[in-house]
């Protein structure tokens, strides 16, 4: 076996390795100018005190306040932020790092490799449009990204006079505002848009009580409480912007209203339909749409949703009501499973976010979704009350004035993000040349064939004592290679949904000699994987994809764990006649024949991985039209509600 996986090992040069050359032309000649400039003032601000600095800061301020474009203001600005950084947390920028903040400050995304420093990059964009003073944000993914980020950066942004605040879950109202009302505020897009929506119901509530101005002065200290948080929306930086601009921008934020008699009546509702739900016989008794992924009764589906026995609870339901809660219950059981869309936790369900492999903790799914999955796994329904007030990931950003965004992955998104944000994609060259091989690609007709050779490939990788991580699509099929890795005898770690408390831990190892780490996926896990002098020169860490993701970009990410600041690294990706990829796809009567290919074929099928990645691109063009469609939607309904002189924000409908 080891000769055939010898034999297979041919590899393609990175795409993404030569990334200077390539972007040279596409917009970074311009950023480029402006190196000697920033350089000029770095030597002068050399000889300066640290107190010389801080005031040379507070002139930059001023002239900002003033009104002098920060465009002119860069060169001064990135040198100082760069000098401060080397004299307070021994970090001096790289030019590539100058360029991407220069990128970023000028409304773009900067996509830059893993582990070229985007903490420290942001630093630079945040500095320059914290000076009119109008506040910055930086919106993280998680509380511990942003709590650490800032904690980080805080001694670099305090030699120049600047505040910088955090908010966090559970955090009071005082200390959120606070925290607005510093410099440069770090924190999620979901505090940054509860904080938004609880200011918009606050705001009216004092209107409707009368109290303006006269009552905020009588209230005085009393009320501090009773006062907004935030100040308006001028800069935002989004990190991991392709995570939270594009795989979280349908994600409404909604404050909920007070629960009501309906609201308990729905919870009948929810556990009769999860009950009776398995008595629908596809064709016969509803008809389900795969692209869609839409379920419809057909008229002998409501003939038998009549016949059906129900609780008294039930009858002031009207039938087109019950035809719902019905087709909601067989959606979820035909799309929705455990251990890869969600998990339980404490007898709660908790998604499981598919881009990051993380737990998306407070998140549910909205349309009555979550608590379909609740009444199928027979826990506590929560009552899916009312709104009252709502948001989209999506419609918060685009409120801000300024916007920019780093992200390892976003090329491939370049499309969506000039049409919904109005941002370009600029790649940023890397520091050191990407000496990343990947290997050839591998396709087998069935699963059992791919987890075989897969096993075979770990076994003799780890045993030249290099370290491998590879890579799942859920916790499902983390645990099942984690079982094959077992009686084979293989020590392994496993990081995923269930072990985020431990994850800093065994990403931190998954470098060390002869380590084998299964994963769900590695976006935003903000530790990096260190390789000693030994595992560089074995070849360094080799990457394992075992199926191709709905999206590219998650594929890139894990892909971008190895080969990082010039080291080396290998990448090899595994695909199956019967995967996800071609069901998703291409629908399920051409997946049935590609499986019937698989099943009949002997040997390896690599001739059809122009195929997957077809299936992939199908994919990622259906959520795109998605989520314009959404975009869409939104921006007729706040049409809608102005036109009625209402709040789009707190008069949305449930």
């Amino acid at each position: 076996m080891s000769t055939q996986i010898a034999e297979s090992r041919s590899f393609r040069t990175d795409p993404f390795s030569h990334a200077y050359s390539k972007v040279t032309g596409r917009g970074l000649a311009r950023f480029i100018a402006e190196l000697p400039k920033i350089e000029r003032f770095e030597e002068e601000f050399k000889t300066k005190a640290d107190r010389e600095l801080r005031k040379y800061s507070l002139g930059l301020r001023h002239r900002a306040k003033s009104g002098e474009p920060l465009a002119r203001l860069l060169p001064e600005a990135f040198a100082l932020v760069r000098e401060a950084g080397r004299r307070t947390i021994r970090m001096r920028h790289y030019d590539v790092q100058l360029i991407g903040g220069m990128i970023m400050f000028n409304g773009s995304i900067a996509e830059m490799e893993t582990g070229e420093g985007k903490t420290l990059t942001a630093t630079l964009p945040m500095y320059l449009y914290a000076l009119p003073g109008n506040g910055a944000h930086l919106a993280t993914v998680n509380d511990y990204l942003a709590r650490r980020d800032a904690e980080i950066m805080q001694p670099l942004y305090e030699m120049l006079g600047m505040s910088i605040g955090v908010v966090e879950s559970q955090m009071t109202s005082d200390a959120r505002r606070k925290a607005y009302s510093c410099d440069i505020t770090y924190g999620t897009s979901k505090e940054f848009g509860f904080d938004f929506l609880r200011d918009r119901l606050l705001i009216r509530q004092i209107r409707e009580q009368g109290l303006g101005v006269l009552g905020a002065l009588m209230s005085k200290d009393e009320e501090t409480n009773e006062q907004p948080v935030q100040r308006s929306a001028f800069y935002c930086l989004v990190d991991e912007a392709d995570s939270v601009l594009i795989d979280d921008a349908r994600t409404p934020l909604i404050i909920s209203s007070i629960p009501g008699e309906a609201e308990q009546r729905a919870v009948a509702c929810f556990r009769w339909a999860a009950e009776k739900c398995e008595e629908f016989v596809e064709d016969d008794h509803y008809d389900y749409d795969h692209d869609r992924k839409s379920v419809e009764l057909t008229i002998e589906g409501r003939l038998l949703v009549r016949r059906i026995p129900k609780p008294s609870e039930l009858d002031p339901v009207g039938l087109v009501d019950l035809y719902d809660y019905i087709e909601r219950a067989i959606k979820v059981s035909r799309d929705f499973h455990f251990n890869q869309h969600y998990v339980i936790n404490d007898g709660e369900i908790v998604i499981v976010d598919e881009s990051t492999g993380r737990l998306a903790e407070g998140r549910k799914w909205s349309g009555g979704i979550h608590q379909a999955i609740e009444a199928k796994e027979e826990i506590e329904v929560t009552v899916a009350t009312g709104q009252a007030a709502r948001i989209t990931v999506q419609d918060m950003f685009i409120r801000y004035r300024h916007l920019g965004g780093m992200t390892g992955t976003a090329s491939t998104s370049s499309a969506e993000f000039k049409k919904i944000y109005k941002l370009n994609v600029i790649r940023c060259p890397t520091n050191r040349k990407v000496q990343r091989q990947l290997w050839s690609d591998r396709v087998f007709g069935t699963e059992d064939a791919k987890w075989e050779a897969i096993i075979d490939e770990i076994r003799e990788i780890h045993g030249q004592g290099r370290p491998i991580l590879i890579g799942t699509r859920t916790i499902e099929k983390s645990e099942h290679l984690a079982k094959l890795l077992e009686a084979e005898g293989i020590e392994h770690e496993v990081l995923n949904a269930r072990h985020v408390a431990i994850e800093a831990e065994i990403v931190a190892r998954a470098g060390g000699p002869g380590k084998v780490t299964v994963a769900t996926n590695m976006a935003g896990r903000g530790t990096d994987i260190k390789l000693s002098q030994e595992i560089k020169d074995l070849g360094g860490l080799h990457v394992i994809c075992t199926e191709l993701h709905d999206s590219a970009r998650i594929d890139r990410q894990l892909v971008g764990r190895c080969g990082r600041q010039g080291d080396p690294g290998s990448v090899r990706q595994y695909m199956s006649m019967d995967d996800d990829c071609l069901r998703i796809g291409y629908g399920p009567i051409r997946a049935k024949k590609l499986a019937k290919v698989g099943e009949n074929a002997a040997g390896e099928l690599n001739h059809y991985a122009s195929l997957f990645r077809k299936a992939q691109r199908k994919i990622e063009r259906k959520h795109f039209g998605d989520r314009k469609v959404l975009l869409y939607h939104e921006k007729m309904r706040k049409k809608m509600h102005r036109e009625m002189g209402q709040d789009p924000y707190l008069d949305a409908p449930d």
